[in-house]
């Protein structure tokens, strides 16, 4: 049976400075994984590594906005100079952005959504294919419920959109990389306990939402509660490891049940 030991790997993980990443980095760490993370800025995701060393691990911070070719290049090639391989890539970071009526959101608000959540999936993915030749890999993208499941929450169109792209450039890169041994598989979690709803921008949504109750929570699996980071790094640590090694072009899922209730 394939263990889930990441002994001897290279992972890189994208908005690791919290939540999701933060999670993702550390159990991946804990598994034997040496983590480099691709971060806005140095503060981002250095706790996050002091906590990896902390903890006996290996790993270092990379900075670059992952919407710049240039930076997300040179990140890449700052982790291989330091590391000599990549195994596994976390493409995790991401904006909510705003959320807002058709009529009302910018062209500039659109934009901004689309080229940190896909064509920074985009560059994490490219950049990245190179060196995952070498030897084959793993490479798990977040998308969310939102564009994939979940088409109620009205005014999310740009992040809804990107999204689904996510999961169609998944399942093109799947194909096209396998291969090559690669897998490439996305994550669509619900309802989880972060802080990236803090930074979400809603404008005016009133007017468009069609008001809808659910006395008994949103969340059926788990008495209407959010999944935990945790829950999702379980997941991720599946995907990025052997135990899935047939398992490519997929995606997962991780809302209990929330999707499925509210469509």
């Amino acid at each position: 049976m394939a263990e889930q030991s990441l002994k001897g790997k290279v992972a890189v993980v994208t908005g690791a400075g919290s939540g999701i990443g933060r999670a993702v980095a550390l159990l991946l760490a804990q598994e034997g994984a040496t983590i480099a993370t691709i971060d806005h800025t140095q503060e981002d995701s250095q706790q996050t590594i002091d906590q990896v060393h902390q903890n006996g691990g290996n790993g270092m911070v990379t900075v670059a906005d992952i919407a710049q070719p240039d930076q997300v290049q040179q990140s890449f090639q700052q982790i291989t100079n330091a590391f000599g391989r990549i195994d596994i890539v976390f493409a995790n970071a991401g904006i909510n952005g705003v959320w807002a009526p058709i009529e009302d959101l910018t062209p500039e608000e659109w934009d901004k959504t689309l080229e940190t959540n896909l064509k920074g999936t985009f560059l994490t993915v490219k950049y990245a294919v190179p060196y995952l030749k070498r030897q084959g890999g793993s490479v798990v993208i977040t998308s969310s419920v939102n564009g994939t499941r979940i088409f109620s929450n009205t005014g999310a169109t740009a992040y809804a959109t990107s999204k689904a792209a996510q999961v169609a450039f998944t399942k093109m890169v799947a194909l096209e990389l396998a291969p090559h041994r690669v897998r490439v598989n996305v994550v669509c979690p619900g309802a989880i306990e972060t802080g990236i709803n803090e930074s979400t921008k809603q404008r005016d949504l009133e007017q468009i939402r069609t008001p809808v109750e659910f006395p008994e929570g949103k969340i059926p699996l788990n008495d209407g509660k959010p999944g935990t980071s945790e829950q999702v790094a379980q997941l991720v640590l599946f995907l990025a490891s052997d135990a899935s090694s047939h398992i490519s072009g997929t995606e997962v899922w991780i809302d209990g049940t929330e999707s499925l209730l509210k469509g």
